[in-house]
């Protein structure tokens, strides 16, 4: 226990590090390429932050723990709203001045209610993997185009802002490939002792996929979000809890239908499903703004961090109770 327990904070400290290194590099060659900083941000940085859970998913179902890969997916995407905007609401209130983030919360309520239909009936398939791996495809088209096209937006300046403009293109090839390298042995070493511990506390994968590995995972839009609220940028704060979710529900809830499709504990649809989707309307009905700018305050963010605390130890006894 005690091997698997140092398996898992270990690859959890690689895995943080190592998607550090893997963002500031690919961002730093696109810079250098030319790629302008909307196009970064909208694209580059949103898949990066998704980097852990995308590869801790991918060797969780190819060795055959589909649950904790959907874990992960959902854990993570409840851990974004309630953990970390909530805490970071209440460290200094967030504002939204982006007009792309005005049209991305509608898109995140629906590929979250999207998410919901295609796991109604219990399993998650290669046909769902595969709309879900479509979906990405559509919405990565989209941010493209809205790149191109909304230069002016408030968020560029923010993403401008972000960007290492002093790495040159040699060196952010090493960092990016030196993350990536950190972020394969971290998640092999993340995914064998949170398996392990499953294993021997008998306990479903899922749930520890609910917990540990997904707000381990999350860990970097923690340390971004906050940082970037405090800097002032409001908008990447938010855009950053935004843009994981849509990537965690397409392109890391597809890896398990993809690669080891099959069913699920039903508690998937009767526990965390509605958990992510009250936190997602939360979000929505808070930061939309509806005619006026949109703003989480701080008894608002305390709001969403109780929600995660409940939820938390609604887990925690579950497995009191077997």
């Amino acid at each position: 226990m005690l091997l698997n327990s140092l398996a898992i904070l270990v690859g959890l400290a690689v895995l943080v590090w190592g998607a550090d290194r893997f963002i500031s590099g690919a961002a730093a060659l696109a810079n250098n390429l030319g790629v302008s900083p909307m196009m970064i941000g909208l694209t580059i940085v949103g898949l990066g932050t998704s980097a852990p859970e995308i590869l801790v998913s991918s060797i969780a179902s190819y060795n055959g723990n589909p649950g904790l890969a959907i874990g992960n997916a959902l854990g993570s995407n409840i851990a974004n709203i309630g953990l970390i905007l909530g805490f970071t609401a209440m460290v200094t209130p967030l504002s939204v001045h982006s007009g792309v983030l005005k049209r991305e919360y509608p898109l995140l309520l629906a590929i979250t209610l999207i998410s919901l239909a295609l796991m109604w009936d219990g399993v998650l398939d290669q046909l769902d993997g595969a709309i879900l791996l479509l979906l990405l495809v559509g919405i990565l088209s989209w941010m493209v185009h809205s790149a191109k096209t909304a230069q002016s937006d408030p968020i560029a300046g923010e993403f401008d802002a972000e960007i290492p403009h002093d790495i040159p293109t040699g060196k952010a090839i090493l960092w990016l490939l030196l993350g990536l390298v950190a972020l394969l042995a971290s998640s092999r070493t993340l995914v064998w002792g949170a398996t392990n511990i499953a294993t021997a506390l008998g306990i479903s994968d899922v749930v520890i996929g609910l917990t540990i590995v997904a707000i381990g995972t999350s860990l970097p839009e923690l340390a971004a979000s906050i940082a970037s609220a405090m800097k002032g940028e409001h908008d990447i704060a938010i855009g950053n809890v935004i843009g994981s979710n849509l990537y965690n529900l397409l392109a890391v809830l597809s890896l398990p239908g993809l690669i080891a499709p099959g069913p699920f504990l039903p508690e998937v649809l009767t526990r965390d499903q509605p958990t992510m989707i009250a936190l997602t309307v939360a979000l929505f009905l808070m930061g939309y703004g509806f005619g006026r700018q949109g703003r989480i305050n701080r008894l608002e963010g305390l709001i969403l961090l109780c929600a995660f605390i409940g939820y938390q130890s609604l887990l925690f006894f579950s497995l009191v109770r077997t």
